[in-house]
Order: structure tokens, then sequence, then C-alpha cells
């Protein structure tokens, strides 16, 4: 493996003159967080509310040509991003991304979104992404893979400079009992699938800083977005998320009227004086 300073890939030509690209996507996945030892939100969580944020993470890689050194023939950039390409500054305060450990400083740190990296090289390995989410959000970090690929599987002849390779992956990244805080920073973020609460529940406000930084990070005009895979099952999953938070809604709405039914009822035989 060989690499070079971090590099830009070229820029895409334009949309009405763009070839079709290979690109291949991971079956979607669902993965819950269980942070239930947090202690810094283990006081003010709210309870049978699950938030979810789906995700994409993966590589694009450019062919430089016959032209370029052996050692550096692929420009390639990695990425972890809202499927919605909104700000994922919201939830994550840092990525790191693990390289092949022939790369100057194969650990790469990124504090702020756009959280991707690019670099130069020549062969395809398993990169390591780890996020780290805000104190309020969870303590524990979440640790996903992903392939690099440089070279298409379904294409025959010389590699085409001007049709990147692109992988991607989509997940739901889903937070059960979330803390009133991070609660009330994302209720309204169009990158996070938040439940209707129940009526007369009350958040206390959302940070300023927050507010103000909401849509600084997103990647709708990203440099890449042109490449961007369109997950038609990810639309289908955010559908089938908001639908599951609608259900459990109810099921917390039928849970609370039995609660108060059972009440009534212990009454009742108090009031008649005959135990259950």
């Amino acid at each position: 493996m060989t690499n070079t300073e971090t590099l830009n890939p070229p820029p895409p030509p334009p949309l009405d003159s763009q070839p079709e690209y290979g690109g291949s996507a991971t079956k979607p996945q669902l993965i819950e967080i269980d942070d239930a030892d947090n202690k810094v939100v283990a006081n003010n969580r709210v309870k049978d509310v699950e938030i979810s944020i789906p995700v994409v993470y993966g590589t694009i890689a450019f062919y430089l040509g016959r032209k370029a050194i052996e050692t550096q023939s692929h420009k390639w950039t990695v990425y972890i991003r809202s499927a919605t390409n909104e700000d994922l500054g919201i939830l994550l305060k840092k990525v790191v991304f693990q390289l092949h450990p022939s790369f100057v400083n194969p650990t790469r740190v990124v504090e702020s979104p756009p959280f991707e990296i690019s670099e130069c090289g020549w062969g395809e390995f398993e990169i390591a992404i780890s996020l780290f989410f805000h104190n309020d959000v969870c303590d524990k970090q979440l640790d996903l893979y992903h392939q690099l690929k440089l070279y298409p599987e379904d294409e025959t002849g010389p590699q085409s400079t001007k049709r990147p390779v692109v992988v991607e992956s989509y997940n739901e990244i889903v937070f059960p009992d979330p803390s009133e805080n991070f609660l009330a920073r994302v209720q309204n973020h169009p990158a996070v699938v938040v439940p209707r609460l129940p009526a007369g529940f009350n958040l206390p406000p959302a940070s300023v800083q927050y507010m103000n930084e909401r849509r600084r990070g997103d990647t709708k005009d990203h440099p890449l977005c042109h490449w961007f895979l369109n997950f038609s099952e990810a639309d289908e999953l955010l559908k089938l998320a908001a639908a599951r938070q609608q259900v459990q809604a109810h099921i917390v709405k039928l849970r609370r009227q039995l609660n108060m039914m059972d009440g009534l009822q212990q009454m009742s035989v108090i009031a008649s004086g005959y135990d259950l």
C-alpha cells in the first residue's frame, strides 16, 4: 500500500453528460445501541421512546489512468453521511478512520462534518470507521467496517477514468430511551427520525450552539454528491421506522390506559370493602 498527502477527487462531469457508473450497496441493517450504563444520562431518560438516524457509509474511488504512478493509481474518499445528506454533527462528536498500516498516520480523526478523508493508493483493504457520539447521546463508540473497492466487478476492458467505483452501505442507528437533552436537540432535525411525543410532555430547551450549527455540515452540495447512491430501500426503511414509532406511541398510550383502569379498579375494591 502506498499513500500521498490528502487529495481531493476530480470533480464529476455535468449532470447532463454523466455516464452510468458502477456502484453497489450492501443489505440495509438496523443497529440498536444499548446505553443503559451511561451515568451521564441515567437520571433523565425518556422511557418508551426510540430515536433512529439513517446513515450511509462507503467509498468512492477514481482511477487516475495509465499515466498515473503504479503505486498511486486511484484517488478515493471514505465517509459517513446522513442518508438524507443532512448534518450529522448533531449526533457525532468525532469519527476515527483506521487505514491500512502502510499509510502514514493510518489512524485519522475527523472532529467536524463532513466526516470523511481522501487518499491516494493502489490497493484494496478493509477500513474501520469508529463513531463517537456526544455525551448526552451515548458514551459507547460504534465500530463499522467497510471494504475499499477500487476496481469494478461487472466491467470488462480498461477501467474508465470518468466513472468512479462507488460502494455504500445503509444503516439505521437506533437509540432506545434517549436522554431528554438529546431528544430536545434532535426533535426537529431533518436527519433524525423522532416519534410523536405524548401530549403534555415537555422537553428542556435545545442548546443554542446546536441550533446555530445544525445545517453547517450537510452534504447536499458536496463535490461527490453526484456520485452518491440513491437508496430506494432506505426510503422504505424510513417509512417502516416512522410506522414503528407510531405503533410504539400507541403501545405507550394503551399501557397508560391500562394503568389508569387498574388504579380505578383498586379504588373501587377499596371503596366496596373487598380485597382483590
